[in-house]
């Protein structure tokens, strides 16, 4: 693919102090354009800037739009790493696929972020536990109002320098069960990343802030007693020293942590079980002093321990609201193989060049 390159005239100002996370903005961003019967055109590096839109167009109408998240890592020798690129391309098509749009091929995906990174070496920052965030997307651009797949689109990746994703940083959170809104349900789009699938979601993250909680703990859509997922992060609980998660059947994001996570645990000889976990099983458990560890797992927050879980009003302290040895040690581990500081066993990491 060839990439074509438009220079600024001038360079945005670096940001001092903390970072947060999604406030701060590169020089460029990278943008692709597909048309139907033409395919995929005009790859480009451009300055960061406003998009000229349409009212009619119909992203903003019918919802056609599917994102990634991803980081690029400095190492201590100045090296800048993608970690397992291919599996968030792998993830878009398949977004893609169930929203009726294009698919980008692999190659070209991780082309784009290697090359639009590159451009923005500079933006990746070097202090601990900060990374360069990375959000491709891709959505309709046809002006037209009516219901069927767009025959035009625009792929666009953004990149900000972030610290921590929670303001907790890496401490436990507390976590509201969520009981009355769905989230998703087998045949819907729960598997895809796509805006939908967070909007729906808005409700009952507002819900949980007013009372004091960080994120939702959502339960499956049928009967509203399986656990699958938290807001923005794949779940994993510690009882009776196995790890229990939801099985990726439709419902649940299939994580590039989660599933990088699950191949350490079984290296590590810990049983994990990718099973439909009841809610009151798992209440249960902690009354009875058996749930000995609970954390998501994401791209944004990487882990995150959860130190309290509550459900119709009953409240559970998960390992005296402290980060277990498991999370820690997890978290040491992933954190060291995409910074370089530990050995990449598995070849996950994606020397950008």
């Amino acid at each position: 693919m060839e990439v074509k390159f438009v220079k600024r005239e001038e360079l945005k100002e670096k940001p001092k102090g903390e970072l947060g996370f999604g406030k701060y903005f590169t020089d460029y961003m990278f943008v692709l354009d597909y048309e139907e019967g033409k395919g995929f055109y005009d790859a480009r590096i451009v300055p960061y800037g406003d998009l000229v839109v349409d009212p009619a167009m119909m992203v903003l109408h019918y919802a056609q739009e599917t994102f990634e998240g991803m980081k690029a890592y400095r190492t201590k020798d100045d090296k800048i790493l993608l970690f397992r690129p291919e599996m968030n391309a792998k993830r878009m098509q398949k977004s893609n696929e169930r929203l009726c749009m294009p698919e980008i091929p692999v190659n070209d995906f991780i082309q784009a972020i290697n090359d639009l990174v590159k451009v923005e070496e500079d933006w990746v920052p070097k202090g601990e536990g900060t990374s360069l965030y990375i959000r491709p997307f891709m959505f309709a651009t046809e002006a037209g109002v009516g219901v069927h797949p767009s025959r035009t689109y625009k792929f666009i990746v953004i990149c900000c320098p972030v610290g921590s994703y929670y303001p907790e940083g890496v401490n436990p959170v507390k976590i509201y069960v969520e009981d009355e809104f769905v989230r998703a349900t087998r045949g819907g789009t729960g598997f895809a990343k796509c805006g939908g699938n967070y909007a729906g979601s808005i409700a009952a993250q507002e819900k949980a802030a007013k009372l004091g909680y960080t994120q939702v703990l959502w339960l499956d859509g049928v009967h509203r007693r399986y656990v699958e997922e938290v807001g923005t992060m794949n779940v994993m609980f510690v009882i009776d020293n196995e790890v229990y998660t939801a099985p990726i059947d439709g419902t649940v994001l299939p994580g590039v942590t989660r599933d990088s996570i699950i191949h350490i645990l079984k290296d590590w000889g810990i049983k994990v079980n990718e099973v439909a976990l009841d809610i009151n099983d798992l209440m249960q458990a902690a009354r009875e002093g058996r749930l000995q560890e609970g954390f998501g797992t994401g791209t944004a927050a990487v882990i995150s321990p959860i130190g309290e879980l509550n459900y119709k009003g009953e409240i559970v302290t998960i390992n005296n609201f402290k980060t277990g040895e498991l999370t820690k040690r997890l978290y040491d581990t992933l954190t060291g193989i995409q910074w370089g500081n530990l050995e990449d066993k598995y070849n996950w990491t994606y020397e950008v060049k």
